[in-house]
């Protein structure tokens, strides 16, 4: 046929400079377009070849590029194109979605910033994000067809003219300008290509035409110079069946372990994974596997759950698709229903996103609620890493906090886990009453072990907690009962004395408080002074309680303590003034001699060195020193012990 000119009518003049600047630092999308169109013809033309009983050659990709003549090559082996279907499809409707498009991106604000997952939608035309000008070649499978040739170099008007392509199929060449040279490598598309169409169903093949052919090596590494040359291989880069679209029972673990290894080569093997895999009412497949937690590495908001849209890879960003709690888990999903046109704030609405999002949170809870049933020897042995994925999981999500919460579980005082429910059943029948809705629980390295020691002898747990999540949780517990259970969190150093204290005081007793009390807190004027400066308020208490062996221990307030908690979680580094008090054991030997030693009037230094020192053991035995109180509490113990000594000689 002869040349044939036409145009596209558009008001917009300035899309195709729109388009070629679009994303500049992204532009490497345009690879991932051409090639997923390519797919989209193979896959229809096998379709059309299966309703017409006709026999269709195997899908492939060919990307071909040429340094020298600057150009990159995409055939494929689709269904081809009439000219008419050019027409309609390159200058009609693709065109008009790219315009849509841009437009769409002006409508969201700043180019550069705005957030539409994927770029899909700019279709044929990102080809002129690196080409100063696209060739179409192509021939239709329809009977008696005719090949053509399309050209545009990025303006309007484009040509018809006759082509040479003798294959079914289609061939888009560009003519690659100055801003894509860095495209016009082999190395560099492989590598853009293996991430976004990794998992392709198509082979994609990659060949630098420039090479030449080469005669083979022999075994031992030279020349065979007898042989004929041999033209250079294609490389293949994808893999066209990845793991998610197998069926699972056919997967083995070690398969499993080598494509997380494949997918995130800097981490050990997972602990488990979940693969999805549903048909109805949406499509979802995909593996999401649990890492090996590490607090200074691993933090939420991580961009580690890839999304591909019919094996091409989409984006890593999954807000909204992946509640954030589970964002810690690593892996893939493939959806044909996600919307990958609009921008993020669309997506909260969709109601598909809702139902994939349900699905994916509905899957985690039966798979870790399966594991604790029916291997809890498992489950308790990688609890220390998935653990803050479940209490995060029940804080954020009521679905899933109805699924877990019954099997979230804590070391108790023996180092052994229990629910809370199983903590309630382990509670001896002579403490039911007292403990009632109440869990003993402990601060991680901040609880004073002579305590825990106290309740043990008396058959009572208590539940070790972390300073991050576990505050949280508790509080949520609190405040959200499931069906007839309700629990009420109290640390030990608050239950203790209710669970154990035996006597009353005695006047002796009520000597040891004022003693203490006029000793570390000798005017009211230094309270005034403490509570003014915002630091902790201490007082003194006695208690006389069963198995008590330690002079003294801290009791702290549990709001105040819960409140300065919340506030430091939430980012405010103000400090909090707690409630402390020094609970003071006068059955302790070591009490009982600062009274005598006091009431004698006699070494009135030495009392008040013992009284400061049962008060730094007690710090010590809880939460600890702070760095600038251990050279004070040094000097003070060296101080007292030359008395003691001296005394004694």
């Amino acid at each position: 046929m002869s040349e044939r000119k036409g145009s596209i009518k558009v008001e917009t003049q300035d899309i195709f400079p729109i388009i070629k600047k679009w994303l500049y630092s992204e532009h490497d999308i345009f690879i991932r377009e051409l090639v997923s169109n390519a797919s989209d013809a193979i896959t229809k033309r096998a379709s059309l070849g299966r309703t017409q009983n006709l026999e269709i050659p195997a899908g492939k990709i060919d990307v071909r590029v040429n340094p020298e003549d600057k150009t990159i090559k995409i055939t494929d082996n689709g269904l081809g194109m009439t000219e008419q279907e050019v027409e309609k499809y390159l200058a009609q409707l693709a065109f008009s979605g790219a315009k849509e498009f841009v437009e769409r991106m002006k409508d969201e604000g700043d180019e550069k910033n705005a957030d539409v997952i994927g770029k899909f939608g700019l279709g044929f035309y990102s080809a002129f994000m690196v080409a100063e000008h696209v060739e179409v070649d192509t021939l239709s499978m329809n009977e008696g067809a005719k090949p053509v040739k399309w050209s545009c170099k990025g303006e309007t008007e484009y040509t018809f003219d006759d082509s040479e392509k003798t294959e079914v199929g289609t061939t888009v060449t560009l003519y690659v300008n100055k801003d894509g040279e860095e495209f016009l490598t082999a190395f560099k598309l492989s590598e853009t290509l293996r991430r976004f169409c990794d998992f392709m169903p198509y082979p994609i093949s990659v060949l630098d035409e420039t090479l030449k052919a080469e005669k083979p090596k022999k075994e031992d590494g030279s020349v065979d110079e007898s042989a004929e040359p041999v033209p250079p291989t294609p490389t293949i880069v994808n893999e066209t069946k990845p793991l998610w679209k197998r069926d699972p029972k056919e997967i083995t673990d070690d398969e499993y372990k080598a494509f997380y290894r494949e997918k995130f080569p800097m981490d050990g093997d997972p602990l488990f994974w979940i693969h999805l895999k549903v048909d109805h009412p949406f499509t979802l497949e995909g593996i999401l596997y649990f890492p090996k937690f590490n607090p200074q590495k691993t933090s939420f908001n991580e961009r580690n759950i890839k999304l591909y849209c019919k094996q091409v890879f989409v984006s890593d960003d999954v807000k909204n698709i992946i509640p954030d709690f589970l964002s810690l888990l690593k892996g893939c999903i493939d959806s044909n229903d996600i919307p990958l046109n609009v921008s993020r704030s669309s997506l909260q609405g969709d109601p598909n996103i809702r139902r994939i999002s349900n699905y994916v949170i509905k899957k985690v809870a039966e798979s870790l609620k399966k594991l604790a049933k029916n291997d809890r020897e498992h489950y308790e042995k990688i609890w220390g890493d998935i653990g803050i994925f479940v209490k995060y999981g029940c804080i954020s999500d009521t679905k899933f906090d109805e699924m877990m919460r019954p099997y979230v579980i804590f070391k108790n005082s023996e180092g052994k886990y229990q629910t809370l429910s199983e903590y309630r059943e382990s509670i001896p029948d002579a403490y039911k009453e007292k403990l009632d809705k109440s869990i003993v629980y402990f601060e991680k390295e901040k609880s004073d072990a002579s305590l825990r020691k106290q309740l043990l002898e008396e058959g009572i747990q208590a539940l070790e907690t972390d300073d991050h999540i576990d505050p949280h949780f508790l509080q949520h517990v609190e405040m959200h009962k499931k069906g007839e259970e309700e629990y009420k969190f109290s640390s030990v150093d608050a239950m203790i004395s209710e669970l154990l204290e035996t006597e009353a005081s005695t006047e002796d007793d009520i000597k040891i408080k004022e003693l203490f009390n006029n000793i570390l807190f000798p005017s009211t004027q230094k309270k005034a002074e403490k509570e003014e400066t915002g630091s902790d308020q201490e007082m003194v208490e006695i208690s006389k309680t069963k198995n008590a062996s330690a002079p003294a221990y801290f009791k702290t307030d549990e709001n105040m303590k819960r409140f300065a908690k919340m506030a430091q979680s939430m980012g405010q580094n103000a400090s909090f003034p707690i409630q402390k008090t020094l609970v003071v054991n006068p059955k302790n030997a070591l009490i009982q001699n600062a009274l005598k030693l006091h009431e004698k009037g006699q070494h009135e230094d030495l009392v008040k060195m013992i009284c400061g020192h049962v008060q730094d053991l007690a710090t010590i035995s809880s939460e600890g020193l702070k760095p600038e109180e251990k050279d004070h509490f040094v000097k003070r113990s060296q101080d007292l012990v030359q008395q003691l000594s001296g005394l004694a000689l």
